[in-house]
């Protein structure tokens, strides 16, 4: 059973009170509420949360009150915590492979009727688990685009040349055809989805049937210190402008697949300052933990603000090298973070937007794992959003 999360009104007044020990993760409701309404009202389709970005419990049923109704998930596990979390929400199970026996237990004990395939073999095995002609099945196409950070079309996805065949191939099953991409992780130019739009256009052009559903999957970005993106009205104004070359049904609707850009903005991460060596500090997370996906190509570090006793810690800034816990000469954040001068072991740090592939990928090495996730339920605290003095 989920245990209630304690709340304070800032992590002042957190650090006050639990001076905590171990990594502290700061939910901001008000600023999930925000991130997922922007985007409900902005992008022009349906909006489907891709879990994999954070599957906080307390943070899925944020976003889902604050409007998001639909889920990209890939796995059982995802879809019965968003089953769990928010009953009235439609799951999709969008992965092209999946364990043997999964689609049968998601449609079946979950009512899942959205699967994905990107090749002959899948919708055979799909065929075997569950009655096609109740669902609808998505053909992934690969397209990729250079301003990525990561080429999500070079493990999944059929070449646009082979989309067709897959398309007329479920329809004879008795399943509705529909047609899901994606450009990227970390995508920073709108034009991608332009381009992929385009690629789309040209297969369906192909096809002697409408869609109803086209999924252009995630990407959308954020930014970070030293990695800054457009802001997502731009992707909007480039999806809604190349719409209209979609040979869709009347009734049909874009899809997308957004998991950072709901995840990033609402989360913090506190953590402490264990030991000071001259320019190094040494925290009580790092790259096994709530930092792992700086491992990846893209933005190198995270927004920051000191605290010392619980109180925001001033001085001229200076810059460090920051180092976690383990034993692995590897777990050190890469860059470097500009911090008061002053800075001293035992001094805690709250590093903001970390929302996106954070919570879900930390690992338990070397047995440093924190469980310990609060509130910040005032609405006039916000998380680092520059690294400040």
């Amino acid at each position: 059973m989920e245990t209630e999360t304690s709340s304070f009104v800032s992590v002042s007044e957190m650090l006050r009170s639990l001076n905590p020990r171990e990594p502290v993760y700061c939910i901001y409701p008000h600023i999930y509420r925000q991130a997922a309404r922007s985007f409900v009202n902005g992008f022009p389709g349906r909006v489907l949360y891709a879990v994999k970005a954070n599957d906080e419990a307390a943070i899925i049923r944020l976003l889902n009150e604050a409007g998001v109704a639909h889920f990209d998930c890939a796995s059982v596990p995802e879809i019965a915590l968003v089953r769990a979390n928010c009953p009235g929400a439609t799951c999709y199970f969008m992965i092209p492979v999946a364990l043997r026996g999964a689609a049968h237990e998601a449609f079946h004990d979950y009512g899942v009727r959205h699967f994905m395939v990107d090749d002959l073999e899948r919708i055979d095995s799909l065929a075997s688990e569950i009655p096609l002609d109740q669902c609808v099945v998505f053909a992934r196409m690969a397209v990729s685009h250079e301003s990525a950070m990561m080429d999500l079309s070079s493990k999944f996805g059929a070449s646009p040349a082979q989309i067709p065949e897959i398309l007329n191939r479920i329809r004879s099953t008795g399943a509705e055809p529909a047609l899901a991409f994606n450009v990227g992780t970390l995508v920073t130019a709108p034009e991608a989805y332009r381009h992929a739009i385009e690629v789309a256009a040209e297969v369906l052009a192909t096809v002697d049937f409408k869609l109803r559903l086209i999924d252009i999957g995630g990407g959308f970005p954020w930014s970070y210190p030293g990695f800054e993106s457009p802001p997502l009205q731009e992707y909007f104004r480039v999806v809604s402008e190349t719409l209209t070359a979609l040979p869709m049904l009347e009734s049909g609707a874009i899809m997308a697949e957004p998991g950072r850009a709901l995840s990033a903005p609402g989360l913090s991460a506190v953590v402490e300052v264990l030991l000071r060596k001259e320019r190094r500090l040494y925290l009580n997370d790092g790259m096994y933990g709530i930092f792992w996906e700086l491992r990846f190509e893209g933005h190198q570090r995270f927004p920051v603000r000191a605290y010392r006793n619980g109180e925001r810690l001033a001085g001229s800034l200076v810059s460090f090298k920051l180092y976690g816990p383990t034993c692995d000469a590897s777990d050190v954040l890469p860059g470097e973070v500009e911090l008061p001068e002053g800075i001293q072991t035992g001094d805690h740090l709250e590093f903001g937007n970390i929302g996106a592939y954070s919570l879900s990928g930390r690992t338990r090495f070397n047995g440093h794992y924190s469980e310990r996730i609060v509130e910040i339920n005032s609405c006039d605290e916000s998380p680092p959003k520059t690294e400040e003095a």
